[in-house]
């Protein structure tokens, strides 16, 4: 195995096992990572992690020529910079500065929904972005209970330290004081004990799961601002937001035959006319693709 082939490796090695992406980050990752290392013929850590903006810059102007968007210029410039930072681990220089080099401008289009590859890249980038790689950690899990388990910020944000190795369920106390109990899925689970693993406080079982960089409670402030850093550099638009996480849960649901009954349980909305405006996001989700697809409607 050459030298490129196995730091190749280690990256993608510590994408799936240390920071536990998906199967699609670690592949669009691992892409970007051996674009750039062939590009200027490197082999080495440190040699990588002393890469200058300007190279970047280059890279990236290069990679636009071949008719990359700004949309998915803005996301292979997050990969980079994410791979720079370990690179800098490994190079034994892990304070050393990042280039500075901004993304290009993203036209604001229509609004459209937060779909689940959008989300994976937006989950991945708030736990790349930050300094402190357990912050990234925390964001990342919050993010993933209001994605995979349909919770509200502030049902987030309240559970505690006893709530910090959930099974395959969660009870969620949620408006009102009304629980509910919320499915946890694997990749939820995993991305709460990678938190709780990394963060330097303690967590009793009394006090809050999720803590700020001073160790007091996680605010709410501080998971929007995570979210709109990221949703810049992915040029996502202003509408995905910590709160459209929940939405899209409902709508992903809803769009793969979930009943409006099962998902009212699942929201913990007090009524089903509360749930039933899913319905109308998915009827205009159809709509769309119908328009689009039909060779009448092109006419």
């Amino acid at each position: 195995m050459s030298r490129q082939a196995a730091m190749l490796e280690q990256w993608r090695d510590h994408l799936a096992q240390g920071l536990r992406r998906s199967p699609h980050t670690v592949r669009a990752y691992g892409a970007a990572a051996a674009r750039l290392l062939r590009a200027h013929d490197i082999s080495d850590w440190p040699t990588l992690a002393a890469l200058d903006a300007k190279a970047l810059r280059a890279h990236l102007a290069a990679r636009r020529a071949e008719g990359l968007s700004n949309v998915s210029t803005a996301r292979e410039l997050s990969a980079l910079k994410a791979l720079l930072r370990f690179a800098g681990q490994q190079a034994g220089t892990p304070d050393a500065a990042l280039p500075r080099l901004r993304g290009p401008r993203i036209k604001k289009g229509l609004p459209r929904p937060v779909t689940a590859d959008d989300i994976e890249q937006l989950t991945a980038l708030v736990a790349d972005e930050p300094e402190a790689g357990w912050i990234g950690a925390r964001d990342r899990a919050v993010l993933l209970l209001m994605y995979g388990a349909g919770l509200r910020i502030a049902e987030a944000l309240s559970l505690t330290g006893a709530d910090r190795a959930p099974g395959e369920t969660l009870l969620v106390t949620g408006k009102g004081g009304k629980q509910r109990v919320a499915p946890i899925l694997p990749i939820v689970r995993e991305s709460i004990a990678d938190y709780v693993a990394r963060c330097p406080y303690p967590i009793p079982a009394d006090e809050a799961l999720f803590r700020g960089a001073r160790g007091g409670p996680l605010s709410q402030g501080m998971v929007q601002q995570a979210v709109a850093r990221a949703r810049a550099l992915l040029g996502l638009p202003a509408s995905a937001t910590p709160h459209a996480l929940r939405h899209s849960f409902a709508s992903h649901l809803l769009s793969e035959g979930a009943d409006l009954r099962s998902l009212q349980e699942l929201l913990g909305h007090a009524s089903l006319a509360s749930t039933q405006i899913y319905t109308k996001v998915d009827s205009a989700m159809l709509l769309a693709t119908y328009r689009s697809a039909h060779p009448r409607e092109r006419e």
